[in-house]
């Protein structure tokens, strides 16, 4: 199954995709958030160019499990997407992946003006990797 994970942003929604194995996460680019139609078509385009089965959508959280206003912002998101899609789509807890994927772009010593590009889909990979690795475990 192919899933798509969406890294929820004000300013940019980071997208990864599974391979088709469902096994590794990979990083596959960014869609600015406004005008969201623009947004929904190129979602559209990559869940059929991709045969993708499943959205999984980043879910934020306060450090003690709780959810805050993001969270709001990200349940209205998925509530809208719900009526969009025709696939499945769930929600997976966030905590830390973007500050996870600013690190590792770090280390691979990327330059502040390429990382900012490929933060969120990087966090997007993170998050999905995640999910992914939650049923190897089990």
């Amino acid at each position: 199954m192919r899933i798509l994970a969406i890294d929820h942003g004000t300013k940019r929604i980071g997208l990864a995709i599974s391979d088709e194995l469902g096994v590794i996460a990979l990083p596959l680019e960014f869609v600015p958030a406004e005008p969201f139609a623009g947004f929904l078509a190129r979602l559209k385009e990559l869940i059929q160019e991709k045969q993708v089965e499943m959205l999984l959508v980043g879910m934020p959280r306060n450090m003690d499990g709780s959810y805050g206003p993001a969270a709001l912002k990200v349940q209205e998101f998925t509530a809208v997407l719900r009526d969009s899609v025709a696939i499945p789509i769930k929600t997976w807890d966030e905590r830390l992946t973007s500050a996870q994927a600013n690190r590792f772009l770090i280390q691979a010593e990327m330059r502040r003006d390429k990382r900012k590009q490929k933060v969120d889909q990087t966090a997007a990979a993170i998050l999905l990797q995640s999910y992914l690795d939650s049923f190897a475990q089990s």
